[in-house]
């Protein structure tokens, strides 16, 4: 080879590293084809209704933790709102049937205006029970609940008084006091009253209504009973075809009302 073409040679040499810093890297080519971004009308609008629907679903969930208060309920607990619930829809049933069978008395009485009398006056009789201006008597229980201890407190009894409501109960008297739509109970350690009155133990509850169901709420795991006697009070439950309920409330005149049918 001659002395001539070695500068040639040396020339083409070092022009190589010049052409390979033009061309780009495989990582420049893919920063290149993703920045800025191409994002087209369909891309959009699919980007917006998966958010939408993301966040529908955050907020299904959150709704369905909030509605979660009974998974960490006792099992005695669950079983004793499940009674409750069966005995209310139970009770309501018998209600919607009795009307029913006054109106389709009303309907086929001859004379329905003494028809009408006499369901009023059942009626009158009736709220007269409830309202405690009216001695009752019939089927239910005595639950008499000694304390010798003075552990118990009011909100104990009115506990008791409460689940025997929602058990059906119709007419009660606790220790010589009728009970009515406002009694309270005040009080604790031996010195409780109801309504002001103050009573003593043996607290004593005469209950007028079904005993099949008025002694299984008192009974019911974690209910009445097993609260009471946690505090060494002593319960006794006992069922009766006769209860009496003779205790009467003073009827009270309205201060303000008056009749609009007049």
């Amino acid at each position: 080879m001659s002395n001539e073409e070695l500068p040639s040679d040396k020339g083409r040499i070092g022009e190589q590293p010049a052409d390979a810093a033009k061309e780009l890297t495989g990582r420049q080519r893919l920063i290149a084809g993703l920045w800025p971004p191409r994002v087209t009308r369909a891309q959009l609008i699919v980007a917006v209704l998966l958010f939408v629907l993301g966040l529908g679903l955050a907020i299904q969930v959150r709704s369905n933790s909030d509605n979660s208060a009974l998974r960490g309920a006792r099992q005695e607990d669950l079983v004793r709102i499940l009674d409750e619930l069966d005995d209310r829809t139970q009770r309501l049933e018998d209600e919607k049937q009795r009307l029913g069978a006054q109106r389709t008395e009303l309907e086929n009485s001859s004379d329905q205006a003494e028809e009408a009398r006499k369901q009023t006056v059942e009626k009158e009789r009736q709220l007269g029970i409830l309202a405690g201006t009216v001695a009752a008597h019939g089927p239910g229980i005595t639950l008499t609940v000694n304390d010798p201890g003075d552990g118990i407190k009011a909100d104990m009894l009115l506990d008791a008084l409460q689940e025997l409501r929602a058990a059906g109960a119709e007419a009660i008297e606790v220790n010589g006091v009728r009970v009515v739509a406002n009694t309270f109970f005040s009080g604790d350690g031996g010195n409780i009253k109801v309504d002001g009155r103050k009573i003593t133990a043996p607290y004593v509850f005469k209950v007028i209504g079904k005993p099949q169901d008025l002694e299984p709420a008192l009974n019911i795991p974690g209910g009445v009973v097993q609260t009471l006697e946690k505090e060494q009070a002593t319960v006794h439950v006992e069922q009766a075809d006769d209860i009496v309920v003779d205790v009467l409330r003073p009827a009270k005149r309205p201060g303000y009302a008056r009749s609009s049918s007049s």
